[in-house]
């Protein structure tokens, strides 16, 4: 089957959309308001799009991976963001190795885990 896919832009939750809405702004991302409940970001041809939902359940579980040019560098920039220092519940995790390829993680001030990663 071929699909003929243009993109793919997953639904994240958000516990305080408000906050998360400024987290990813701060994050580089570009905001479309959509309605008052929803806004898609995007970088770029790679989006998402959040919502004003909480379902912990979901989103504790909710895991979205970013392939990046150089991780290295992701990694660099990330952390002089600090957005630990703004946004208390984030949190940041240094690359690590792998066999396929490098990757370093966010959390999100909801939960969500981000993994920015690229491969060999």
């Amino acid at each position: 089957m071929n699909h003929r896919a243009v993109s793919i832009r997953p639904f994240i939750g958000s516990k305080d959309y408000t906050l998360s809405r400024g987290f990813y702004k701060d994050l580089g991302f570009e905001e479309s308001v959509l309605s008052h409940n929803m806004c898609y970001f995007h970088s770029g041809d790679f989006g998402f799009y959040l919502q004003d939902a909480y379902v912990r359940d979901w989103v504790d579980n909710t895991m979205v991976f970013m392939e990046v040019v150089d991780v290295n560098q992701f990694w660099t920039d990330l952390v002089a963001l600090d957005l630990p220092k703004k946004y208390p519940t984030c949190r940041v995790i240094p690359v690590k190795d792998y066999d396929w390829g490098k990757e370093c993680f966010l959390h999100d001030p909801s939960g969500i885990l981000w993994h920015f990663g690229s491969f060999y």
